[in-house]
This record gives C-alpha cells, sequence and structure tokens, in this order.
C-alpha cells in the first residue's frame, strides 16, 4: 500500500501510478469530441440556415447540484465498503494472535502440536486472501502446511472452512490426547470460529456489489449531461473553440467520481486501485505467530546458572523441574 506524503503535494496532484485518470481519459476525449461535433454542427446550422441552436444554462446548473449529490453518495458507498474490509481484515490480525496465544499458554506442551496448530493458523490468512481473490493456495501455504495440506486446501469446497476444520481437529486432539482445560478449548474454539464469522462478513462485501440499477442510472444521468452540456455552452462564451475544452474539464472529475465509486466495491481484488494490501497483512500475521512459536520454544530451553556454589538447571513454566522431595 501506498502512504500519503504530508508533504508530497504536487507529486500526488500529477501522479499516475494509484491514479483514476488513465482509466477515465478515454471518455474524457470521447465526450470532447462531440462537443467538438456540437461546435460543428452549430456553426453548419448558423452559417447556411440561419439558425441558432442552443439550449438554456439554468437547467444544467440544478443537474449539476443533483449529479454532484448522487456521485458524493456513490462514493461514500464504496468507501463504507472498502473501510468495512479494512475493519474485518483487522479483526482477522487480532483473533489470529488470539488463538495462537491460547493454544500456546493454554494447549498442549508437545512441540509437534505446536508446531502444527500454529503454522495451521498461520495459513488462514494466506488462504483467505486466495478464497477472496479467486486463487489457489499460494506457496507460502504450502510452506506452512507442505505441499500434501496445500493440496487438500485446493481441493476443498470453501478453502478457509477447511482450514478451520484443521484447527478444530487439533483442538479436539488436544482434548482427547493431552486433556486440554475444558474451559480453554470452548475459548479457542470461540477465537477460531471468529475467524469464519470475519471471512464470511468479507464474502458478502464480495458478492454483494452496489445495486446494478442505481449504477445504471447515475452513468446515463452522466452521459445526458455532458452530452447536452455543449448545446447549453453554445453563444455563452466569446470563443465557440473553447466548448470542447469546458466540457472535457466538467466531464473529468464527473466520470472519475463514478470509477472511483467502482474501484472501491471490490476491496480484495489485485485489479483495483487502492485494493486492500492483503499479501502484506498476511505475511505480518505469519511472522507474529511464528515469532510467538520460536519465543515459546525458546523459553523451554535449560538454562544453567549457579546457585548456592552449585549449578541448577532452570527450566521454563512450560517445562517445569519435579519439585518432588
Amino acid at each position: 500500500m501506498i502512504l500519503q506524503d504530508r508533504n508530497g503535494f504536487w507529486r500526488q496532484a500529477f501522479a499516475l501510478h494509484g491514479s483514476i485518470t488513465p482509466l477515465v481519459i478515454p471518455y474524457v476525449f470521447v465526450f470532447g469530441a462531440i462537443a467538438t461535433a456540437v461546435c460543428g454542427l452549430a456553426w453548419l446550422m448558423e452559417r447556411f440556415c440561419q439558425i441558432n441552436i442552443g439550449l438554456e444554462l439554468a437547467p444544467f446548473e440544478i443537474a449539476g447540484a443533483a449529479l454532484g449529490l448522487l456521485l458524493i453518495l456513490r462514493t461514500n458507498a464504496g468507501y463504507d465498503r472498502w473501510w468495512e474490509a479494512r475493519k474485518l481484515w483487522g479483526g482477522i490480525v487480532n483473533q489470529s494472535r488470539n488463538v495462537a496465544i491460547s493454544a500456546l499458554s493454554y494447549g498442549p506442551v508437545d512441540p509437534a502440536w505446536r508446531e502444527k496448530f500454529i503454522k495451521w493458523a498461520a495459513a488462514f490468512p494466506h488462504i483467505a486472501r486466495c478464497s477472496l481473490r479467486g486463487e489457489q493456495p499460494s506457496s507460502e501455504v504450502a510452506a506452512l502446511v507442505g505441499p500434501d495440506g496445500s493440496t487438500r486446501i485446493a481441493a476443498s469446497a470453501h478453502m478457509p472452512s477447511f482450514v478451520a476444520l484443521m484447527l478444530a481437529d487439533l483442538l479436539r486432539e488436544a482434548c482427547d490426547r493431552y486433556d486440554m482445560d475444558r474451559f480453554a478449548f470452548m475459548q479457542m474454539d470461540r477465537e477460531r470460529a471468529a475467524l469464519i464469522d470475519h471471512i464470511g462478513a468479507c464474502e458478502r462485501i464480495l458478492k454483494t456489489p452496489l445495486p446494478l440499477v442505481y449504477a445504471i442510472k447515475i452513468r446515463r444521468f452522466i452521459a445526458l449531461f455532458l452530452l447536452t452540456l455543449p448545446f447549453a455552452l453554445l453563444h455563452r462564451i466569446d470563443a465557440d473553440w473553447l466548448v470542447p475544452l469546458i466540457t472535457m474539464l466538467v466531464a473529468y472529475p464527473l466520470i472519475s467520481l463514478d470509477q472511483i465509486g467502482i474501484e472501491l466495491q471490490n476491496p480484495f481484488a489485485k485489479a483495483n486501485l487502492s485494493h486492500l494490501p492483503l499479501s502484506d497483512i498476511s505475511a505480518t500475521i505469519e511472522k507474529n505467530l511464528l515469532g510467538l512459536l520460536q519465543a515459546k520454544q525458546t523459553e523451554g530451553t535449560t538454562v544453567l546458572r549457579p546457585l548456592d556454589g552449585q549449578m541448577t538447571d532452570t527450566f521454563s513454566a512450560a517445562a517445569p523441574t519435579d519439585k518432588t522431595p
């Protein structure tokens, strides 16, 4: 994600990377060409038929205000979707850390179980990202759960649910085989279930775009406004050659606001501008979880220190010493 620079006004004002301009400039030129044709038609009608064509400007002032309001509402609706998606992924970050902390604190002390659980938990955000983008499991997933696990995930009907199922199986194994505390199990299972709640909410955003009838009506309104604007500008300015330029200057912000609303509809797709940095978020979660696992493994190592002239072993709480007299 590109962060905004507080001192980069001119650089961002004329930037093309990350800008909506390359997407809308063809439409702007089309409306400019149509305005040029209108000016040519008006000149021919006036020269050979002595007929002045044109429209009153007052209705366009009212229509322009209404159109601006509709475009603002559309842009706000798109931003609300983008921000809700970001909050949901913030929840995935927190829940992934919580489920890892609970597993390492209240789960079995068996190193193999801990490593397997943490790696499957770290795979969840990667799988969630791939699922929302319609992609197959990434190389990060294979590195965490192995090629066989990655293949099983890809073959499942819903990849995030399969990862959540593996986490649930590991929690059940912790209860049946390692006699994990049932209250700890219930807490960890609620946190695992919250991951599915968050991905389900993301899928709701993905599969429920803004109503098509709303988009059609706004774009029809924009097209009608810009196609008739040259007729209202004729004979209002001294030089008719300025009519196409003014039409293009009006078309650029209107079409840009409409396209921004479209781009914000799907905050997960890499093809959309200002999409959420899901790859970076997933990598951060993986790094955090593996860091917690490494820290817990480090605590379990033996440290020798002198005590009363003797060398004694100090262990972490995960591997307490035998205090039986």
